[in-house]
């Protein structure tokens, strides 16, 4: 593995939880009897952060559990099962795409893969993957390939849970990935159990508004140049390029004829769409469920685990928080990521609107500090911050909590008085 950085995310925490799963959820043991603890003040950090939940006094949905049990319901009791996207999930999370071609074909994609499938959550596999490492059907880097990807988690998933969701953007669709897969042989379980979905790519919350960038050394760049541009930035020394992939062109119509036409080519597979962090976020995805996909996924410009100039991770695209607000209260399916790595951030995401959040960052972090369950150690702090939370919030299941479960000193997000329609 390799030792990875994520400047200004939280890694320190994430690798601790990798290590020490649950119990990081609270102060360190050591500090039991010997120190006071109390309120530490605002979060910080963005508009989420900055969201507290608030516990009513009355809780009657907490009475109903409690007539429901014969007695007092605990954290325990809390229902964190949901369905994600046509998949059933145990928890309200899926396994996001890894942007970073180079770092999850490393071992950690398929290491995250593996334990992601024991998990049960879903995960997608982003659409560099084909491209750059191939499909896995004919060569030897299983490892790092796409179908190799999937059997590692197919492997793991126990049965009824999960799901596997495979990205396609412009290029791709040149390089047939979806065909591919649909007909590939181990795909086969995935798709006759109902566990396999498509994703079209239309943007991505680390540079929205532009395709995928990666660096390739100049022997993988010869076989890529039919396919893509690749532009000659760094020194002449150090033998990489560029490869730049274009973002496409889409207009409501296009939108709704693309996923119309996955749909008609692809009936048995469900239908995903990946949104960036635009300012009509809200437009786009109602035409996306109106058309028939059964998830939205909505990257905040939080999110993102990929290469990009630096100009576009500080400065380009909305943030989490707004693409909510601009969204209003989903009709369908509604997953987001950004920043996703505890439960806290989760849970006001889920009041908010959202079905389920992705990890991107998070996971690769805890794959890398332990690539057997650095990962399920992750999950299982979050999934009981989950529960110790919409447990305090009076409530028993991830699809009761609402905006009433949030306060924010200058408001909560609210949908848009008048959102742009959709014809």
């Amino acid at each position: 593995m390799t030792a990875l950085r994520a400047d200004g995310f939280p890694e320190k925490a994430v690798r601790e939880r990798a290590r020490a799963g649950a119990a990081s959820a609270f102060p360190a043991l050591e500090d039991y009897g010997r120190a006071v603890f109390g309120g530490r003040g605002a979060a910080g950090g963005d508009e989420l952060d900055a969201i507290r939940l608030v516990p009513s006094v009355f809780m009657p949905q907490r009475l109903e559990r409690l007539i429901d049990l014969a007695r007092e319901p605990l954290h325990h009791d809390v229902d964190l099962g949901t369905t994600v996207g046509g998949f059933a999930s145990p928890l309200p999370l899926y396994l996001s795409a890894f942007g970073s071609t180079q770092v999850a074909g490393s071992g950690i994609g398929q290491a995250a893969g593996g334990q992601a499938g024991e998990l049960g959550i879903p995960m997608v596999i982003g659409e560099n993957v084909t491209p750059v490492n191939g499909s896995g059907r004919l060569t030897g880097r299983a490892e790092t390939s796409l179908l190799g990807r999937m059997r590692a988690y197919a492997d793991a998933v126990p049965d009824g849970v999960g799901g596997v969701v495979v990205q396609q953007s412009t290029e791709d669709a040149d390089a047939e990935v979806w065909n591919l897969v649909y007909s590939d042989p181990s795909a086969r379980p995935l798709l006759d159990s109902g566990r396999l979905a498509l994703e079209l790519k239309v943007g991505q919350g680390a540079k929205p508004g532009l395709g995928g960038l990666t660096v390739v050394d100049d022997t993988a760049a010869a076989g890529l140049a039919e396919q893509f541009t690749l532009e000659r930035i760094f020194d002449g020394t150090t033998g990489r390029q560029l490869r730049c992939a274009s973002p496409g062109t889409f207009t409501e119509e296009v939108l709704r004829q693309q996923i119309r036409l996955m749909r008609n080519n692809y009936p048995r597979a469900r239908v995903w769409v990946k949104l960036p962090p635009g300012r009509d976020v809200g437009d786009a995805a109602r035409v996306a469920w109106a058309a028939g996909a059964d998830a939205v996924t909505v990257d905040g410009a939080e999110a993102g685990t990929g290469w990009a100039p630096g100009a576009f991770l500080d400065h380009v695209g909305l943030p989490l928080a707004e693409c909510l607000r601009r969204v209003g209260p989903p009709p369908g399916c509604l997953l987001v990521s950004g920043r996703m790595w505890e439960g806290t951030r989760a849970v006001k995401c889920l009041a908010l609107g959202a079905h389920a959040v992705g990890l991107g960052r998070a996971a690769l972090l805890a794959v890398d500090e332990d690539p057997r369950a650095g990962l399920r150690r992750l999950v299982r702090c979050m999934a009981l911050e989950m529960r110790l939370l919409v447990s305090a919030l009076g409530k028993y299941r991830v699809q009761a909590l609402s905006a009433e479960d949030l306060w924010a000193p200058s408001g909560l997000p609210q949908p848009a008085a008048e959102p742009l329609g959709v014809h």
